[in-house]
């Protein structure tokens, strides 16, 4: 299972406003250059954030972005299935764009998708505090 680079840069996002003193701001470019990442994709992923009440933006000169809520309340699951498009491992999972010849018979589907839940599962055991816990290790790799 490999996550978008959406979903990535989403849960990257969402590390780096943790780390952020609660309450103080943050903006697209500091994060942009914190992971050398573009600061076009990230406004993608901040608006869809912010949709999804993870992230709160502060419009106007001082503006910027933070957590909307506590880390602790934040589900890694929850945003996982949020972010990305889909869960289709292999062909045989889109019901719509299924043409595997073996699709009726076979075995590895069923396989795939208790492996797909398990995944799922242990993301939903785990909160934005339980990945964030290191906040000054972290706060302090942003900064080199």
């Amino acid at each position: 299972m490999r996550l978008t680079n959406y979903t990535d840069y989403s849960l990257r996002v969402l590390i780096y406003l943790s780390t952020i003193e609660k309450g103080k701001l943050s903006n697209i470019k500091e994060i942009a250059e914190a992971y050398s990442i573009s600061k076009n994709h990230l406004m993608k992923v901040i608006y869809q954030l912010g949709k999804n009440d993870y992230i709160e933006t502060v419009r106007g000169r001082n503006g910027g972005i933070r957590l909307s809520r506590d880390p602790a309340e934040i589900n890694i699951g929850e945003v996982v299935r949020k972010t990305e498009e889909d869960f289709h491992i292999v062909e045989c999972f889109d019901e719509n764009h299924n043409h595997c010849v073996i699709s009726p018979a076979c075995g590895l589907k069923h396989v795939l998708n208790k492996a797909l839940k398990a995944y799922l599962n242990v993301l939903d055991e785990v909160t934005l505090a339980d990945i964030s816990y290191n906040r000054s290790v972290l706060a302090d790799l942003f900064k080199s």
